[in-house]
C-alpha cells in the first residue's frame, strides 16, 4: 500500500499487489516456536522483498488470486477461522491518521520486545541479591502474552537449552532474565555467545526459572486502552535458600515513552554505532547517519545513497564462503 502510494499506483493496481504480497507472506506460529532459525531474522526482509515484487506484478497488468481475505479458501476462514458475517475490521478513515505504529516501541536489548522490561527488572533486582547462589528459584509473573511466546507456558523445551540458537534464546524470558541477573548488561552477541549460554552456573540459575500469567499484569496491558499505558513489564519473586523472598517489579522497560530512561534521537544512534563496529568504517558511518539526519530535505539521488557500504576490510568472507545456488 505504502508503495503504491508513493508511485502514485491507481485504486486497482494497489489492490492486486496488495492480495498477491498477502498470499506469499504468510507465516505460522511454528517460525516462532520450537527449533528457531535464523529465518525468523530475516522474515520481515522478505516479506518487504515481497511487497516490491507485487507491486512490480501488478504494474504489469497481472493479477492475483481474488478474493484473498475473504474468499471461500482465503485468508479469514481459513486461517482466522471465522464466518464473514461476524467478522469486524477496523480500518482508519480516509484523512485519519494511520496511527498503529504508534503502538510499537523501540528496543534498547537485542531481545523480544516483551522481554526488554524483563532485562531491566533484572538489572534492578540483582543489586539486593548478594550470592545468586543462595537462589532457590525465580518465579516471573506477567501477562498471558509473555508467558506463552516467552515464558514456560509456551511448553517450549528449547527455551532451557544451552543448545538452542539465538533466535530461540532471544524469546525465553528464563534465559535473558538469567544473564542480565548475572551480567548486569546486554549485549547483541555477547550475551548469545557459546561460550555464555553454556556456562555451568548459568545453565543452573536458568532452570530455576518459571513464568506465570498473572491477571493483575493481564488487566495492565490488554484492559488498557492507551498504548502509552499498556503495561509491557512484570513482577518477580526470588526466593532464597534460606526463605527470604526478595520481590520487585516493573512496568515499562526503561527505554520505553513512559519508562526510566525513555530514548531520544542519542540513544537511537548510541544503539546503531556497535552495529556497525565490525562492518562499516567511520567515514560510511558519517556519511549515512548525516543522510538519515537530513531525510526530509534530501534530493532523489541522495535517497539512493542511503544503502550502507561494508567496509570490506572488516568482513570475514571465509566465514560465508558454502556455496549455494547463488
Amino acid at each position: 500500500s505504502a508503495l503504491g502510494k508513493l508511485l502514485k499506483l491507481d485504486t486497482e493496481t494497489i489492490y492486486q499487489a496488495i492480495q498477491w504480497s498477502a498470499h506469499t507472506s504468510i507465516f505460522t506460529r511454528q517460525g516462532r516456536k520450537g527449533q528457531l532459525s535464523s529465518w525468523k531474522a530475516y522474515a520481515p526482509g522478505l516479506v518487504g522483498k515481497n511487497a516490491i515484487d507485487a507491486i512490480d506484478r501488478a504494474m504489469r497488468g497481472d493479477t492475483s488470486p481474488s478474493p484473498v481475505w475473504e474468499g471461500d479458501y482465503g485468508i479469514i476462514p481459513i486461517l482466522v477461522k471465522k464466518d464473514n458475517k461476524d467478522l469486524s475490521i477496523e480500518l482508519p478513515e480516509k484523512d485519519e491518521p494511520r496511527a498503529g505504529i504508534l503502538g510499537t516501541f523501540t528496543k534498547e536489548h537485542s531481545a523480544g520486545y516483551h522481554g526488554n522490561s524483563i532485562i531491566d527488572l533484572a538489572f534492578n533486582v540483582r543489586k539486593k541479591i548478594k550470592d545468586l547462589k543462595q537462589v532457590k528459584k525465580i518465579n516471573i509473573y506477567s501477562k498471558e502474552y509473555t508467558h506463552i511466546v516467552m515464558g514456560s507456558g509456551s511448553n517450549d523445551k528449547e527455551k532451557y537449552s544451552p543448545l538452542a540458537s539465538r533466535e530461540t534464546l532471544d524469546h525465553s524470558a528464563m534465559y535473558i532474565f538469567a544473564v542480565a541477573l548475572e551480567d548486569g548488561e546486554w549485549h547483541h552477541e555477547k550475551s548469545y555467545s557459546d561460550e555464555r549460554k553454556n556456562r555451568k552456573e548459568t545453565i543452573e540459575l536458568w532452570n530455576k526459572i518459571e513464568t506465570f500469567e498473572s491477571e493483575r499484569w493481564n488487566k495492565k496491558y490488554y484492559d488498557e486502552p492507551d498504548p502509552l499505558k499498556k503495561a509491557q513489564g512484570a513482577e518477580v519473586e526470588i526466593i532464597l535458600n534460606d526463605g527470604e523472598k526478595i520481590v520487585d517489579q516493573l512496568e515499562f522497560a526503561n527505554a520505553h515513552p513512559s519508562g526510566k530512561t525513555p530514548f531520544k534521537r542519542a540513544e537511537y544512534i548510541n544503539k546503531m554505532k556497535p552495529l556497525f563496529k565490525d562492518m562499516v568504517n567511520n567515514k560510511e558511518d558519517v556519511r549515512f547517519l548525516n543522510l538519515v539526519e537530513n531525510l526530509a530535505t534530501l534530493e532523489p539521488e541522495e535517497v539512493k545513497q542511503l544503502n550502507i557500504s561494508c567496509d570490506k576490510n572488516k568482513i570475514n568472507f571465509e566465514k560465508n564462503s558454502i556455496k549455494g545456488i547463488f
